[in-house]
């Protein structure tokens, strides 16, 4: 059946010596990846590892990632994500929670490593990357390539797993279990620049692969955020499996004139970005380098996509100005790939915030199960129904909520509320776990920071609803303001009240220096909260 690993081996045998991975200005060949991969996966096999064993990667982007990805699935293994900046209670938790067995991690992070393995009873095997020295207990990265030959191929299926822990906005993380072939079968866009359906086969996966490169139609991909996370995370297993590139950033801190240097190095063609939080300080480096004379090269780049949060119409307009290419709004989340999308094209004319053309698979149910009806100001939830996940590991409850089965099909419904409109498009409103509640009335933090943030003195913002006597919740926002300029509080939720009805503006407006967010540049609700109930508290009576 059709498998990550067994593709991956095929594209490295028909294509051995085109790019398969880069890292900063270094890059390595599908032979270079396959055969790296392939003596990790010998060194797991020492350790037990094998069909359903758990492979914890609490790594920074790089080449160890993904070869420590390959090297789990070569052996049927799961590979599970980390949080870098997850503390010790809470790494405890997720490796404990995943049964994991191996724990490959950064050098950087070595002492809350230490600080739990012994409140982790599966752990078996700690892989340390970079580094001058190795912690005492764990096994240098490189040390365990350089013990082993290459392991033998094996048989594999189309329902081994891939696991992707998602931290949401309440609660612990939950693992997402999706297998490889409902992963693979996501791909029908990916396919259809060569007229193909979604491989079957491993055999037909190869061969289409190939036939995208003799086309030369591969993808260059820059995963810009943190594999760790979905974006980069799925984007990256489903364009190597087309036969493509996936290179990634050195710093640790987004750096916009490194990705912007990394396009013209590498020749990239794709990028993959989180929103605002990526697009901002990306177009503040274009225009940069254009003031001065000496613009990016971006002859090789044809797309732009981001996940993961609302992508401002500013912004867009923005990159088309500088060049004319596709931006792929997509909207999706860890349990549902491909709930809907916007392009974006010079051609198309104005572009849009939040506004998205429904998926093949999506449709928007109310709370009762029924279709929303198209200009009915109804909101309702986005739901797919194709190729989803499992289910949540060892989370039944949760598993049935989440993915609900209604008059006899499986949807995938995590919580996103939307309206749809007259033409059949809907305006996306939020999650509905963020959804605060004020004066009865439903308000979606996500509409709120867009109409603050056009605004061009603010920086950043969140939104969270604080506990009010008379509201029930209260609209307050976080705010960072652009050095230099000085806007009143009235005055920003003025300019909201042009974007969104009077009532879902601010009531509270608070500063700071910078919006905290996740390193994959989604909001971090908690913190926003635990901030704003912080600054209240402060402020005199």
């Amino acid at each position: 059946m059709i498998n990550f690993a067994s593709i991956w081996e095929g594209i490295a045998d028909a294509r051995p010596e085109a790019d398969a991975a880069a890292h900063g200005a270094e890059s390595h060949s599908w032979a270079e990846f396959d055969d790296r991969a392939a003596r990790l996966a010998e060194a797991l096999i020492q350790y037990g590892v094998g069909r359903d064993s758990k492979v914890a990667l609490c790594l920074y982007n790089g080449f160890e990632y993904l070869e420590a990805e390959f090297a789990a699935f070569k052996n049927r293994a799961v590979p599970c994500n980390v949080n870098y900046r997850y503390l010790a209670d809470e790494l405890a938790y997720l490796f404990n929670n995943a049964e994991a067995s191996v724990l490959f991690f950064d050098h950087s992070i070595a002492d809350r490593i230490l600080e739990v393995r012994d409140r982790c009873r599966d752990l078996r095997l700690l892989v340390q990357v970079g580094g001058d020295g190795v912690v005492d207990g764990a096994i240098g990265y490189e040390d365990l390539l350089a013990g082993h030959d290459p392991a033998p191929r094996i048989q594999r299926s189309g329902d081994d797993l891939w696991f992707l822990y998602t931290g949401g906005t309440t609660g612990n993380p939950k693992a997402v279990m999706w297998q490889h072939r409902d992963l693979i079968g996501n791909m029908s866009a990916h396919y259809s620049v060569i007229d193909r359906d979604v491989p079957a086969t491993v055999d037909e996966a190869v061969v289409a692969a190939v036939e995208i490169h003799e086309r030369r139609r591969v993808t260059r991909l820059l995963a810009a955020a943190p594999l760790m996370h979905g974006t980069s995370g799925i984007s990256a297993l489903q364009f190597l499996t087309q036969g493509g590139m996936v290179a990634t950033l050195t710093n640790r801190s987004f750096d916009a004139d490194e990705l912007w240097t990394a396009v013209a190095e590498h020749r990239l063609t794709m990028l993959t970005i989180v929103g605002d939080a990526f697009a901002r300080p990306m177009l503040a480096s274009l225009d940069a380098a254009v003031d001065a004379g000496l613009p990016h090269d971006l002859s090789s780049l044809y797309q732009i996509l981001s996940s993961g949060v609302m992508w401002s119409s500013e912004s867009k307009q923005a990159f088309l100005a500088h060049k004319n290419m596709t931006l792929l709004d997509s909207l999706g989340s860890s349990e549902a790939v491909g709930f809907a999308a916007q392009v974006s094209r010079r051609e198309m004319g104005s572009t849009t915030t939040a506004r998205f053309t429904l998926g093949p698979n999506t449709v928007v149910l109310s709370d009762e199960g029924r279709a929303v009806e198209p200009g009915s100001g109804e909101v309702g939830r986005l739901a797919n129904g194709g190729a989803i996940p499992l289910g949540y590991f060892r989370d039944e409850a949760k598993t049935a909520e989440t993915f609900p089965t209604i008059d006899g099909k499986r949807w995938s419904i995590p919580g996103d509320y939307a309206t749809v409109e007259t033409d059949g498009t809907i305006t996306l409103l939020g999650r509905g776990s963020v959804c605060i509640n004020s004066g009865g009335e439903k308000i979606y933090p996500e509409e709120v920071e867009e109409a603050l943030k056009s605004h061009p003195s603010v920086r950043d913002a969140n939104v969270v609803g604080l506990s009010d006597d008379r509201w029930g919740q209260a609209v307050t926002a976080v705010v960072s303001i652009e050095d230099g300029h000085n806007i009143s509080d009235s005055d920003l939720v003025g300019h909201a009240r042009t974007r969104i009805a009077a009532y879902k503006t601010p009531k509270h407006v608070l500063r700071v220096p910078e919006i905290m967010r996740s390193p994959n540049g989604k909001t971090d609700y908690k913190w926003a909260r635990a901030t704003a109930e912080e600054m209240t508290r402060s402020e005199p009576e």
